[in-house]
């Protein structure tokens, strides 16, 4: 049994994640803000549901004494760090909220680490990093020079920082970008809570650059699996070039799909054709998200296990249920 910090326990993942780390028998200890960047009662609704065997703290990252005095009192073994502020296109109006959450805030995890002696940090980057471009699929070793978004540069930045804590610090430090996670409990500026919402009160839906755009739709469990394995997997120095304990992987489906397909299966989980308006590509937006996970799956055994139809219809089941605030 390992004591975890999951920073962002309200969030999509750190929700799920939490209460699988506390399942297994983890002392976790989840702390968030809780802003109204969305709807608060979906965050208060996740903790409902997965707040059982771990202890919640309302707090944020960027408030460096309390998330000081919370690593003296604790003594973690590892830390998960999720809290962000997240979304690209509102990184377009919103750039310093970015710079507090995902820098700020960041920098103190690290300072925390550095102080109290962690061993092991999980951190999650985003597959925007990748940016403009054009080579597919994805890989760790491509450049990612050519960001996007402000989002897509705080997520890089939080890379080169972890780096250079770990040569510095000697702790281990494993980062994590994410392709387009779904599923039950999703954020409600994601496509597929749009889509359904838009079905639902008999609106349009909007689709991007005319229906032209391929995501790596990864399912909430298979994302979950993969993140405890990084947990489960400190790295060694003397294993890692250079003799910094730093990786960085991709974690996708590694089967991209197109955004009509995704239309598609969300009309049939829903039951009903929606009306489509199409818009041409929206700033901070890209074409195609396509994931290399081979080294996620050789060096720590991950291997996603949802499909596409099977992760719609879990989605579309909790998203027509009681259990969705927002319904």
């Amino acid at each position: 049994m390992a004591k975890i910090l999951v920073t962002g326990a309200a969030g999509f993942i750190g929700s799920k994640l939490a209460y699988e780390l506390a399942k297994r028998g983890d002392e976790v200890v989840g702390v968030d803000n809780l802003n109204d960047y969305y709807d608060v009662r979906l965050k208060e609704g996740r903790l409902q549901e997965f707040g059982n065997g771990w202890t919640f703290v309302k707090m944020s990252i960027d408030d460096k004494e309390k998330l000081d005095a919370l690593f003296e009192k604790e003594h973690f073994d590892s830390v998960v760090n999720l809290a962000a502020q997240a979304g690209v296109r509102y990184s377009i109006t919103n750039p310093y909220s970015y710079m507090q959450s995902n820098l700020v805030g960041f920098l103190n995890i690290l300072e925390a680490c550095r102080h109290y002696d962690l061993k092991h940090l999980v951190f999650a980057s985003s597959s925007s990093v990748y940016g403009m471009n054009t080579k597919v699929p994805y890989s760790e070793d491509d450049r990612v020079d050519t960001p996007v978004s402000l989002y897509a540069a705080s997520k890089k930045s939080n890379e080169l920082m972890a780096h250079c804590y770990s040569k510095l610090y000697g702790f281990s430090c494993i980062g994590l970008r994410f392709f387009t996670v779904y599923g039950p409990w999703g954020r409600p500026d994601m496509s597929p809570m749009l889509f359904a919402n838009a079905l639902r009160d008999g609106k349009p839906i909007k689709v991007f650059n005319n229906g032209d755009m391929i995501r790596n739709f990864t399912y909430i469990d298979d994302i979950v699996e993969g993140t405890i394995r990084a947990i489960d997997h400190p790295l060694d120095a003397n294993e890692c070039p250079n003799r910094v304990a730093y990786r960085i992987y991709n974690i996708g489906c590694s089967h991209p799909v197109k955004l009509m397909d995704f239309i598609r299966e969300i009309e049939m989980a829903y039951g009903k054709e929606a009306e489509k308006i199409y818009l041409p590509m929206q700033p901070g937006d890209v074409y195609q998200t396509n994931a290399d996970t081979t080294k996620l799956e050789t060096e720590i055994g991950y291997a996603p296990k949802w499909n596409l139809h099977e992760g719609i219809r879990e989605f579309m089941e909790w998203y027509k249920s009681d259990k969705n605030p927002l319904s």
